[in-house]
């Protein structure tokens, strides 16, 4: 019997700003996965804006996924996004426990931080759960602050340029649980670079003209696609290749509009290129 795929998709909904889930939920499902939202908050903007709303959904979080167990839901991919608070680690800790299944894929973006700094709403605590999720992780897509940071090792930007240091990172995440390891974000001259490690094969390069200036969203679109590409059974290399160049055009074409960073990129008009 066919069988379409579903992606347990946990993250945050944020009205106006293109991120979080407000972008992957139409990725993913233009690329014919089923997308099923766990929200672990709510806010009308990005915390980019100078003044937002979040309704924080912690507590709503443990009966909606006692739902989805009296309901026997299962799932091909759990992707996690941001995650507000380490009792919200905690919870998606158990989730993967109950919902993880021989089948099932958990790619993780960590979205801790970013050029050098862990974002304001991250503790210690919160770092040592995320080092915790890491384990349960097969795929993981770090920036290098957020490799650093998971690796316990001073951020450097110049780590960027060294492909024997991003080596040695990626199968030092890779030896605590994931597999599959994509070092996201990462400036080369001119260009934007992903580099991707599997475990027992070299590694690989991504690359994409630098277009513009860095914008909100984009690891959510990156993170979508991947997730998507990866549940199908595409290789890394081909779901990493398909994002990077999904993100270079729609980042040409959102400079042209001139739309403000704060805007994220304007990748409607390019839904139905995704196959």
């Amino acid at each position: 019997m066919k069988h379409q795929k579903k992606i347990a998709l946990i993250n945050d909904i944020t009205g106006y700003g293109r991120c979080s889930a407000a972008v992957e939920l139409p990725l993913i499902s233009a690329m014919k996965v089923q997308a099923c939202m766990l929200p672990t908050a709510i806010l009308s903007v990005h915390t980019g804006f100078p003044s937002y709303y979040i309704d924080d959904y912690t507590v709503r979080m443990e009966p909606y996924i006692e739902n989805w167990k009296k309901n026997n839901l299962e799932f091909d991919g759990i992707s996690t996004g941001f995650l507000g608070s380490a009792k919200q680690i905690d919870i998606v800790l158990s989730f993967i426990h109950e919902f993880k299944k021989k089948h099932t894929l958990v790619i993780m973006d960590p979205v801790m931080g970013d050029d050098g700094q862990l974002y304001p709403s991250y503790s210690e605590e919160m770092c040592r759960e995320m080092c915790r999720l890491l384990t349960c992780a097969d795929v993981i897509t770090p920036n290098l602050t957020e490799a650093c940071r998971l690796l316990d090792i001073p951020y450097r930007s110049d780590i960027m340029a060294a492909d024997g240091e991003l080596l040695q990172m990626a199968r030092a995440l890779a030896g605590k649980g994931p597999a599959k390891v994509v070092l996201t974000g990462l400036h080369r001259g001119k260009n934007i670079g992903n580099y991707i490690y599997e475990t027992g094969t070299a590694p690989q390069w991504v690359q994409t003209p630098k277009i513009g200036s860095d914008r909100s969203g984009t690891g959510d679109i990156f993170a979508a696609i991947v997730s998507a590409a990866v549940v199908r059974g595409e290789t890394l290399y081909e779901a990493v290749k398909k994002a990077s160049e999904f993100i270079s055009k729609t980042m040409a074409y959102t400079e042209e509009l001139g739309l403000p960073k704060n805007c994220g990129l304007a990748f409607e008009e390019f839904l139905t290129t995704l196959k």
